[in-house]
Order: C-alpha cells, then structure tokens, then sequence
C-alpha cells in the first residue's frame, strides 16, 4: 500500500492521477503538494488502450463517465466510444468520440412544448440542436515504431465545452539500463490537493530513470519539468480568484521576482508508516475478502516542524499562520470488502490531520467497484466515483490486482 516510488512521486514531481476530463482520461498531480489518495492514480495503459478493450463488455461499445462542464447546461454525464482503430506492424490510431445528451434532450423538449403544431420548422430546430458542436468532443491518436524499442505517442482532442485543441507529445527510448520518456502538452492539465484543475499552456517534462535492479542496488531518477504561461483554473466561476499552486511558478522563484522568495535547490525528508488488517483469502465465492488499511504520510519534515513551531508561538499570543499544505501529516483510510466472485466494493479516504474541528478534515473521498481479471492474474475494471470532483468513469487498470 505505501509505495516508495508514489512518495518521491508526489514530494519531487507529477504523477498521473484518473480524470475524465479530457478525453485522455488522465491529470497531473502537483509537484511538492500531499500525496493523492491511492484510488486517484491513473492506470499504466492508455486511455485509447483502455476503450478498446472496455467496450467488448458495454453495450454499442459506448462507455459512460462523468465530469462537470464550463457549461452547466451541458450536464455531467457523457458517453464515450472508440470509433477508429486502425493499425499496422509499426503503426496504430484512434479517433474517440464523446457525447453529452442532457442539453440536446432540454434544448429539444423545449422546443417540442413551444411548437403549436408539427412542422416543418419544429423539424429544422431539432436537427440544429443535433449538429450543436458543443454536445460532441473529439480525440485522436497514434503512436508510431521508431526503431525496434522507441515509440512516439502523438494526440490532439478537441471538447465540446472549451476552445482551442489540446496537444500532446510523448517518446519513449529504453536504454540499457535506463528508460527515457520526453513529454510536451499545450495545455496541460493539473489537479491539486483541492480538487481544482488547472490548465497550464505549455508543459515539458524531460525524465530518465533506472531500471529496478533485480536484486540490490542503487535506483534513481532524474527529471526536469519546465512550464510556460499562467495557469488558467478549469470549470471556475470568473470571480473565484484563487491562486493556482505555488509550484507553478518554479521560474519565479529562481529569478527573485515571487514575493516568497524560495530556494530553487532544497532537500527535506518524508515518511509512511501504515497497518493493515485482512480478514479471508479472496478465493470463495461470497464474503472471503475484508480489508482495512490505514497509512499516514509525512510529506515534508521541514514544513511539519514549522507547522509546529508556528503552532508553539500562536498558543504565546502570535497571530502568524503557516499556509504550506505539506506541513500537515495525512491519513489514508482504505476499506475493500468482497461482493461476490471478482467483484470487490472499495472506499478510499484521506484526512489533513490538524485540520478542521475535530482535529481532521476530509480531503479525498472515492467510491469504486473493482472486478479482477483473475485470468490475468494482473490487472481489473474500475468503476469509481469522487463526490468531491464530481466525476466518475470506468477504466481498465493492468499491473493491479
């Protein structure tokens, strides 16, 4: 459950966390912010990758999810599908399509009740709430060979609800002991520990880490991330006025131009230390699996110890505050208990402890039904929903079990 590699992850840089929306299912975390809650991360497939086996077990292939729109009328709920696949020895695409019915079953039913009587015209306003663009969402891919190990991931989606085309860039090269990865994105997508998204117009991330050695040894990794422009809140109100996350502002600090003048060099601690408690072996039919973990994670050393000093001095009279989400220590809360066969009903959570007024606050809460390939022995459908995002979808997650 604590997984050490998450935990550089979340202290030192991004890592992928599941998000419908866009249609490539997935977000950045934020750099330097808490963990995420273990049910937040994104599955290692492409979401292309994902539809195409997902939609053998929906009917028409049409997979739903659901994520808020900038236009309330548009609703959550959406319906996604793989519409092309075509593909070669080196060489694969796919064109996704989505589509939001709630505005276009509105926008017809009111013009149903306003038309005195069938007619033409009542005609030509349902076909144009039909062709309305903004009900429909469009993404492609490809990825190409290069050579027998590297590949290049190209992909461009339009949505229905926003403007412009979001872009992005992937190559991948294996060496002999290393793995290569080069991302670019215009824009790229963020989540924070607050549940807001940000959209950041242009993101590289260059990455090289070794492989796991297969016994003992030394593995690390080494990873520059260089962004560009200022990040634009996703889904907000014009008047919300809030900040995005100070680690979007990495060149303002090593050019002295923030207010908080911050070290573009620094080194700190952190640490888990979880329990577990299992009851069952997951292999009858009916009520062989109950599981309960819980973790606590310690971000930051450093900004604990200030959270603590800052404490100590507000109990003598001092009204100074320390607003560094990292300083508080989380607990993650993981309940899984069997359904019947492969189906497993799961809850994760987290809490800020130190916060709220009775000593927690909820920050993360994520409903999910999991149903494992036991075929494959490596993998499962997730179906989850976070009622504090507001979106939910199903997804294909290999390398889990």
């Amino acid at each position: 459950m604590a997984n050490l590699s998450s935990a550089i992850d979340s202290v030192f840089w991004d890592h992928n966390l599941s998000s419908p929306q866009t249609l490539e299912g997935t977000a950045r975390s934020v750099p330097g912010e808490p963990f995420p809650v273990d049910g937040a991360r994104a599955s290692r497939s492409h979401r292309i990758q994902q539809l195409s086996l997902l939609r053998e077990g929906f009917p028409l292939g049409v997979i739903p999810a659901f994520a808020p729109s900038s236009d309330k009328r548009l609703g959550s709920f959406s319906l996604n599908s793989l519409l092309l696949s075509p593909s070669s020895s080196n060489w694969w695409a796919g064109l996704v399509g989505q589509f939001k019915p709630k505005k276009l079953f509105a926008d017809i039913k009111t013009s149903i009740s306003k038309a005195e009587e069938w007619d033409l015209q009542l005609f030509k306003d349902t076909t144009k709430h039909i062709v309305d663009k903004s009900l429909y969402s469009v993404g492609l891919w490809t990825q190409i060979a290069l050579g027998s190990s590297s590949s290049l991931l190209l992909s461009a989606e339009r949505l229905g609800d926003k403007e412009g085309i979001r872009k992005k860039l992937m190559f991948v090269h294996p060496l002999e002991k290393h793995d290569l990865t080069v991302e670019a994105a215009w824009p790229d997508l963020f989540l924070d520990h607050k549940g807001r998204f940000w959209d950041v117009p242009e993101s590289l991330n260059f990455d090289i880490s070794s492989l796991a050695p297969e016994t003992t040894g030394l593995h690390y990794r080494f990873a520059v991330h260089k962004s560009k422009g200022h990040p634009q809140q996703v889904n907000a109100a014009e008047t919300s006025g809030d900040a995005p996350p100070a680690s979007f502002t990495l060149a303002a600090w090593i050019t002295g131009r923030d207010t908080k003048r911050r070290s573009p060099i620094s080194a700190d601690a952190f640490g888990s230390a979880c329990c577990t408690f299992q009851k069952g072996r997951f292999s009858k039919l009916y009520g062989d699996l109950t599981r309960v973990d819980a973790r606590v994670d310690v971000s930051s050393a450093s900004a604990l110890a200030k959270r603590i000093f800052h404490a100590i001095k507000r109990s003598s009279g001092s009204n100074k505050t320390d607003d560094d989400a990292s300083g508080s220590p989380r607990l993650s809360l993981i309940f899984q208990q069997q359904v019947a066969g492969p189906i497993v009903f799961k809850v994760d959570s987290q809490f800020e402890v130190g916060a709220g007024k009775y000593g927690a606050q909820m920050e993360d809460l994520i409903y999910s039904l999991n149903y494992s390939l036991r075929l494959l022995e490596s993998g499962k459908v997730v179906a989850w929903y976070s009622p504090k995002r507001k979106e939910g979808m199903v997804e294909l997650r290999v390398f889990e079990f």
